[in-house]
């Protein structure tokens, strides 16, 4: 699995947004920020309480200069299908058929066939700056995936549990 001060491998991956069909691209995304998502299956049972929390709080990531993409295994066609059956999702799921994404991150799981649940935050100069990964049966929290990103765009130490608003660390300290 990728780390912090790994490069991102490129993305270029036909996608479903907003119930249409587009390709997806880091050289499309202008944003300084890139929540690369990656989960094992649509219509599945933790998934879509994932994919609908990302959908709920895209506004906050978006004022954050920070774009949204999820990926899995599924098609386009899949992807459609169960976006429609959620209510819509307004970022991209990228068709990951095969897995070839999610072997690059480091995170497709050969037994199970899928995606693992992992989250990546990328840089502009498009560097890991962030990863982790969870069980299958765990589902990520949305809320600290967007803490996260506060954090790192502040530029300063953040102790545990910082959020917008609270105290820093000292700024004479590397870490």
């Amino acid at each position: 699995m990728l780390k912090p001060g790994d490069s991102a491998p490129p993305i270029d991956l036909p996608a479903v947004t907003g119930g249409r069909e587009s390709r997806v691209s880091f050289g499309i995304i202008k944003t300084e920020l890139v929540v690369l998502f990656f989960y094992p299956r649509d219509f599945s049972f933790i998934c879509p309480t994932e994919v609908t929390g990302f959908n709920k709080a895209l506004k906050s990531f978006t004022d954050e200069s920070t774009a949204v993409l999820g990926a899995s295994v599924d098609s386009i066609d899949s992807h459609r299908r169960w976006a429609a059956e959620l209510g819509g999702v307004d970022y991209p799921l990228l068709a990951d058929e095969g897995g070839k994404l999610a072997r690059a991150y480091g995170v497709f799981d050969e037994k199970e066939q899928v995606a693992m649940r992992a989250t990546f935050l990328i840089d502009q100069k498009r560097a890991v700056i962030f990863s982790e990964a969870c069980p299958i049966n765990v589902g990520r929290s949305v809320s600290e995936t967007l803490r996260i990103v506060r954090a790192y765009r502040s530029g300063r130490l953040c102790p545990a549990d910082w959020s917008p608003g609270g105290d820093f660390g000292p700024t004479d300290r590397k870490y």
